[in-house]
């Protein structure tokens, strides 16, 4: 069981950068434990401050409850106690709850809350599914709002008044104002992290309204950059930041947005550049092609060139 306070976690994970590692699949799409339990160790070789286990990167949608179970206690166990572990629950709200639970039980130190299956629902009955979630555990909880678990500002707040343990919003909507409205509504009652995909690109407006910190994708295959990008954010090096963005982000923003899916594809495709591989993705989402493979595997040799031999990189 964690140690860790939920108040404790949030102080934590808004310090540091943050990453989802991979779920590893073999080649029949099964869960591969031991390269997963490498890579982890390996993350943790960098200055990571967390691990978001069975995450959106994770494939959290296309894994089952008995499969998240084993990703969350694979990554706590491999973690150690090293860094906190976040673990994925979602979809209907009993099924919320048992994954909350379970994770509470593998150890983890806290739950990022996915936005329910399929269905739009009113604010109060989206209160309420993240209250009965937050109820159910001890664990710190952090609301991921995006898709159709938008939280506004007043709803949030009153859910913080009657949840202690509610000590994280995720933001995966990109609404400037409403991200706005939340930090001056609830200043640092929460730890705030950006959640748009390749977070990279929006990090640095995100700083001036609170948001200390994200989730890197791009950690998967590149620490050892995506560390030094995150210490050029947080410094608001705007310099170093747009050099960054232009040398590697944007044109990886080129072949993710060649498919939908790629957004996760692409990380797994990164792993591969770098001789990592952690196995396909899991259907309805597809693999890069040949041609974009090897453009992805282009870029990222030109980035990690500057750490070759530097002991921050591996492809081994």
């Amino acid at each position: 069981m964690t140690k860790m306070t939920p108040r404790e976690m949030a102080d934590v994970i808004g310090q540091g950068l943050l990453t989802f590692p991979v779920t590893h699949f073999d080649a029949d799409h099964r869960f591969a434990e031991t390269p997963y339990r490498d890579h982890c160790g390996w993350m943790l070789e960098h200055e990571v401050a967390a691990l978001f286990a069975a995450g959106g990167t994770g494939e959290f949608f296309s894994l089952t409850p008995t499969e998240i179970d084993t990703v969350v206690r694979a990554a706590v166990e491999e973690t150690a106690g090293r860094v906190p572990v976040i673990a994925g629950a979602g979809y209907g709200t009993a099924m919320a709850i048992e994954m909350a639970q379970a994770a509470e039980r593998a150890g983890a130190d806290g739950i990022l809350l996915l936005p329910p299956y399929l269905i739009g629902s009113k604010q109060e009955g989206l209160a309420a599914h993240i209250e009965a979630v937050c109820k159910s555990v001890s664990i710190g909880v952090i609301q991921y709002n995006r898709a159709n678990a938008i939280l506004q500002e007043d709803e949030l707040a009153k859910l913080a008044d009657r949840c202690p343990n509610l000590v994280g919003y995720k933001d995966g909507v990109g609404d400037l104002e409403l991200m706005m409205r939340v930090y001056a509504k609830l200043g640092d009652r929460l730890t705030y992290i950006g959640g748009l995909p390749t977070a990279e690109t929006y990090a640095l407006p995100y700083l001036e309204m609170g948001v200390t910190t994200y989730s890197s994708a791009i950690y998967n295959f590149m620490p050892a950059w995506a560390v030094d990008f995150y210490k050029a954010v947080r410094a608001k090096d705007q310099a170093a930041v747009l050099k960054g963005l232009n040398d590697f982000v944007l044109p990886y923003l080129k072949i993710r947005d060649r498919g939908k899916g790629y957004a996760v594809s692409i990380v797994k495709a990164g792993l591969r550049s770098v001789g990592r591989d952690a196995g396909p993705v899991r259907l309805p989402l597809t693999n890069l092609n040949e041609a974009e493979q090897a453009e992805l595997d282009a870029l990222i040799a030109r980035a990690n060139a500057p750490y070759a031999g530097a002991g921050h990189v591996s492809a081994a």
